[in-house]
C-alpha cells in the first residue's frame, strides 16, 4: 500500500504559494511539485528497496521542513493570483486582410513567439509549447505546468518563462527547469543574456538572477507595471508606465530614464535602438543613450512590436487585430487587418512577419514588398491552417530521463555537495574542475552523475553550459 506525504510552503500573505508531495510505493519514490493549483512537475525513482526509498523520502521532507514547509491538507491554498494581459481584443478597422501564408491553431492565447533558422516557436496561455518548421510542421511539442510568458534566447539556448515561476529550457528533449522565481514575485516579463535573467514585474521591479538562481541585484523603477525587459552586454532596459530606465549590466546603477514612452506594453530592441510599445497607440524608437528617435503613430493601445534589421521597417499590433508597418522616417506605409486576433508578440524573420495572437494563433505573413502591393490592390492569399496535434503527443516536464552505462563522446557531469551546496561539475580533460555547470536543479542529488552532450564555456566565463540531451548514467 503507498503512502502519500504533502507538504506546503507555510508563509502566509500571499507570499508562498508552493506545495511538495512525497508518495512511496514499495521501492518506488514520486516526487511531485511546484504551485498551489496546478499539476506541478513529477517525477519516480526506484531505489531498489523500500527502506532505502524510505529513507530517501524523509530525507526529502525534512530538507523542505528546514526551509519552511508544512504538512498542510491538499486544497485547502489557491494558487497565486497570475497577472495576465486581458485576452479581449476588438475587430480590425482595416478592410485589407494580411497575406498570411501558413497559421497554426493552438487553442490558446499566446505570448510566446520565437523565430530563427531552423523553427519557429510559439507558448500559449495552457504552458504548451509547439516547435515548428518553416513550412508550419510541428516538429516539437511541450507541455508546462502552466501559462507560457514568453520564449526568450540565449545564444544556442532557448527557455520558456511560465506562470508557474520558472524558466525552462527548451534545448533538451525533455523540458528542464533552469531558474526559479520567488513567489512573491508576480512576473511580467523576462529576458536573458549569457545565463543571467532579467526580469521585471508587477510593481516595477527589475531585478538579475545569474545561472546558479543567486540574485544580482534588484532595483524599484520610478514607474510599475514592468512588461518590458531587454538585455545586452552593457545594461538592462525596463519598460513601465513611467517611461523606460536603463540599469548597468553589472551592479544595477540608473544610467539613464526617458519618461517620453509611458505606459510602455512590449519592448523590442535592436543592437543599438529600443521600440517601445505603449498604451497612448505609439510605438517610440529611443537609442541606447537614451536619446527619443522617431515616433510610430499606431492610434490605438499598442500590444507588441517589433523591426527589421537597422530599423528599415517597424511594425506594431494594436488590440484591434490590426498590424502596421512603417519605414525608417516613421512613416506609416500600410495596414492590415490579421484575422485571427490581436497580435500579442511579433517577430519580423527573412521578409516574414510572425505573429501569436489572442486567438492562440502563430501566423507567417508575408511582408515582402511584393506581397503587400498585391494585398493593397485586392489580392488574396490561400492561408493554410494547421491544427494543433493532440496535447498527448507533447513531452511533459517530468518525463523519465533516458539512461546509459557509457558516456561515449558525451560529457560526464557529477553532482557534489559543496560548502552546503549542490553544484554540478563537468569530469574529463579539458575541462575545469573547479567551474559550477548550469544544471537543473531537480535532477540535482548528491552523488548522482549524468552524460550531457557537450559543455561550452560561459561567453563571460567562470562556468559551463549544457547544450543538447542529459541522460542519467548508471
Amino acid at each position: 500500500m503507498s503512502e502519500r506525504f504533502y507538504l506546503e510552503l507555510s508563509q502566509e500573505q500571499g507570499v508562498s504559494h508552493k506545495f511538495y508531495e512525497v508518495i512511496l510505493d514499495g521501492a518506488d519514490v514520486t516526487i511531485r511539485y511546484g504551485r498551489i493549483g496546478t499539476d506541478g512537475s513529477k517525477s519516480t525513482q526506484n531505489k531498489g528497496t523500500p527502506d532505502k526509498a524510505r529513507a530517501f523520502a524523509m530525507k526529502k521532507l525534512d530538507e523542505k521542513k528546514r526551509k519552511g514547509y508544512a504538512e498542510a491538507v491538499m486544497g485547502a491554498r489557491k494558487k497565486r493570483a497570475v497577472t495576465r494581459r486581458a485576452v479581449e481584443s476588438a475587430p480590425s478597422h482595416s478592410e485589407v486582410t494580411s497575406p498570411i501564408l501558413w497559421r497554426f491553431e493552438s487553442g490558446r492565447a499566446a505570448f510566446g513567439v520565437f523565430i530563427d533558422e531552423a523553427r519557429c516557436w510559439l507558448g500559449n496561455e495552457d504552458g504548451q509549447i509547439f516547435a515548428l518548421n518553416h513550412e508550419g510542421v510541428v516538429e516539437r511539442q511541450y507541455k508546462l505546468p502552466d501559462g507560457v510568458k514568453c520564449i526568450v534566447d540565449d545564444g544556442e539556448w532557448l527557455y520558456a518563462g511560465c506562470d508557474d515561476g520558472k524558466v525552462y529550457d527548451l534545448n533538451t528533449k525533455i523540458p528542464m527547469a533552469a531558474y526559479e522565481i520567488a513567489d512573491n514575485i508576480d512576473i511580467f516579463w523576462l529576458d536573458i543574456r549569457d545565463g543571467v535573467l532579467g526580469i521585471s514585474d508587477r510593481q516595477g521591479n527589475v531585478m538579475t538572477v545569474n545561472h546558479e538562481e543567486e540574485s544580482q541585484w534588484t532595483r524599484r523603477s520610478p514607474g510599475v507595471s514592468g512588461w518590458m525587459v531587454r538585455c545586452d552586454e552593457i545594461g538592462v532596459y525596463h519598460g513601465h508606465s513611467n517611461g523606460i530606465t536603463m540599469y548597468d549590466w553589472e551592479d544595477g546603477a540608473v544610467i539613464w530614464q526617458n519618461q517620453a514612452a509611458r505606459g510602455v506594453l512590449f519592448g523590442w530592441q535592436e543592437e543599438t535602438t529600443l521600440y517601445a510599445g505603449c498604451a497612448d497607440g505609439n510605438i517610440y524608437q529611443i537609442d541606447k543613450r537614451g536619446a527619443l528617435g522617431k515616433t510610430y503613430r499606431v492610434g490605438a493601445p499598442v500590444f507588441s512590436c517589433a523591426a527589421a534589421e537597422d530599423g528599415r521597417w517597424v511594425f506594431g499590433g494594436d488590440n484591434r487585430s490590426t498590424i502596421y508597418c512603417f519605414d525608417a522616417e516613421g512613416r506609416r506605409i500600410w495596414e492590415m487587418s490579421t484575422g485571427c486576433g490581436s497580435a500579442f508578440s511579433m517577430q519580423y524573420h527573412q521578409d516574414k512577419l510572425y505573429v501569436v495572437t489572442t486567438h492562440g494563433t502563430l501566423a507567417c505573413i508575408d511582408v515582402s514588398e511584393a506581397a503587400i502591393t498585391r494585398a493593397k490592390a485586392g489580392g488574396k492569399t490561400q492561408a493554410r491552417s494547421i491544427q494543433a496535434p493532440p496535447p498527448s503527443a507533447a513531452v511533459p516536464v517530468g518525463a523519465r530521463l533516458p539512461e546509459t552505462r557509457e558516456a561515449g563522446a558525451g560529457v560526464i557531469i557529477e553532482c557534489l555537495m559543496i560548502g552546503g551546496k549542490l553544484r554540478a561539475r563537468a569530469r574529463g580533460e579539458g575541462f575545469n574542475p573547479e567551474w559550477n555547470v548550469q544544471f537543473p536543479r531537480e535532477l540535482r542529488q548528491a552523488g548522482a552523475r549524468f552524460v550531457v552532450e557537450r559543455l561550452k564555456e560561459a561567453d563571460r566565463g567562470g562556468f559551463y553550459r549544457v547544450f543538447g540531451e542529459i541522460k542519467r548514467l548508471i
